[in-house]
């Protein structure tokens, strides 16, 4: 089943990627639009690592942040149909929630603390959606949808943990599973598909401000996935909650535009 889900959803990376190839190349059919913004993004992200066999985690959070361009190409029938590209450095990993059968805290026998283990991992990703909108351009408010391909380059990792693994209270936890927590990334490459739901503000003159909702789901796995691995799953997903300023660079001479 888990093999079906897969082809599933990298056919649908392969369609997204025709999908944001192509949207500028049909500028013709509709309402022609020659519109060129960039900005800057920031955000909070919500990460963790889809582990099979399964790590309880709890949502490691981070931040992200970078460069936004935005090509827009045409207006099909209502439909605003741009290409949007980001370069963002991101904060992403996983927080392990160490619990014992009775959901309470693994106290340390040496230390006397609750365990805590988290891994932090800097990503420099590259997202490329096909975007339509609905509403207004110029002035005013303006619903969007977004989707499409994402690419992330491991930059670097760090560890933090109160314990010693030869102190480990093993015993108490719910998840004996812990060959994650001394494995450094092994795939420096990671790719999936990104889908974004958002507002856009625009002011005449001033820019455009955006709030948008974003998830992603990696394709890939950070560690070996064969059958000598120990995981045969250790994808990234994350959920984004961010906003962005553009400021038009090259704009319509079109009096339709509102």
């Amino acid at each position: 089943m888990l093999s079906i889900i897969n082809r599933m959803v990298k056919r649908f990376f392969f369609l997204t990627v025709l999908l944001a190839v192509t949207a500028a190349a049909k500028a013709q059919i509709g309402d022609y639009r020659n519109e060129f913004a960039v900005g800057f993004n920031g955000g909070y992200v919500f990460s963790n690592i889809g582990f099979t066999p399964t790590v309880p985690q709890s949502q490691h959070t981070g931040l992200t942040g970078g460069l936004t361009l935005r090509y827009t190409s045409e207006k099909y029938f209502n439909s605003i149909c741009a290409v949007v590209a980001e370069v963002n450095y991101t904060q992403l990993g996983w927080k392990e929630d160490i619990k014992t059968p009775d959901d309470e805290p693994v106290i340390n026998t040496v230390t006397g603390l609750a365990e805590s283990y988290q891994r932090d991992m800097t990503y420099l990703q590259i997202p490329v959606f096909a975007r339509l909108g609905w509403g207004r351009e110029r002035r005013g408010l303006q619903f969007f949808f977004q989707a499409g391909p994402q690419l992330g380059i491991f930059l670097n990792e760090k560890t933090k943990k109160n314990f010693e693994y030869s102190d480990i209270n093993l015993s108490s936890r719910t998840s004996s599973i812990i060959a994650q927590d001394t494995m450094s990334v092994e795939h420096k490459v990671d790719y999936g598909i990104a889908a974004g739901l958002g507002l856009e503000f625009s002011i005449p003159h001033a820019g455009h401000l955006l709030l948008e909702g974003r998830y992603y789901y990696g394709l890939g796995d950070i560690y070996g996935n064969s059958k000598q691995d120990y995981f045969a799953r250790s994808n990234i997903s994350n959920i984004v909650i961010k906003m962005t300023y553009l400021f038009d660079l090259v704009k319509s001479k079109n009096t339709k535009i509102k």
